[in-house]
């Protein structure tokens, strides 16, 4: 995996992972993952003391909004990118006590094939995370831990009281107008609570790190 790049959003925490594809008239090749190189790369220490023990791929029709998804026993992080489509990556810091929590950040992933890299976003323990596809999409996600449907929970991505003013402000607008159109939403994501309600909840106490 030859790693070309590490970029720290605005919520530091928050990495996307420029890689390396190698193409020819016939296409390209790339090797997207290998734990090594992430361990041992110097902006990604952290690695070192994460492993992904469960893969995920999600297709989604144009127009739909998943998230803010997270849980919290055991804590789980993602490493994110599209496999065909667009995505735009949404995550949400929901740490106690850290200075961003409340604040929501994206990044625009586009999975273009005539390009020498490609990308994945990496969205530590501590975030909810939240998709958003443009047109239709297919994702695929590394966990660091598998899912437990008894330790997971959500916020709505329609919540009025998530604090924007991070997140780039074209993301934001198309956001702002696929919502205005009525996106395709989970009822339990539509109905899921607020930050405040989540803040207020007991349980959101153990995401503490």
């Amino acid at each position: 995996m030859k790693i070309l790049s590490v970029t720290r959003l605005a919520i530091p925490d928050v990495k996307v992972i420029r890689f390396a594809r190698f193409g020819d008239d016939r296409g390209y090749f790339s090797e997207h993952f290998r734990q090594t190189d992430l361990a041992g790369h110097p902006d990604l220490g952290l690695f070192a003391d994460q492993s992904f023990v469960q893969c995920n791929e999600a297709f989604s029709r144009r127009g739909t909004l998943r998230g803010l998804h997270f849980q919290w026993q055991p804590k789980m992080g993602k490493l994110v990118r599209p496999l065909s489509g667009r995505l735009i990556d949404f995550a949400l810091d929901i740490r106690p006590g850290s200075p961003s929590f409340g604040q929501i950040i994206g990044y625009d992933l586009p999975a273009l094939r005539d390009r020498d890299f490609a990308e994945w976003i990496w969205v530590p323990p501590g975030f909810a995370h939240g998709t958003l596809l443009p047109e239709e999409t297919v994702i695929e996600y590394f966990c660091t831990a598998a899912w437990n449907p008894a330790a997971e929970a959500g916020i709505s991505p329609l919540s009025p009281d998530l604090d924007w003013s991070l997140c780039d402000p074209q993301l934001r607008a198309l956001y702002a107008e696929i919502v205005a159109q009525g996106p395709l939403l989970a009822d339990k994501d539509r109905h899921a609570p607020t930050l405040t309600k989540w803040q207020a909840d007991p349980r959101a106490a153990l995401l503490q790190d």
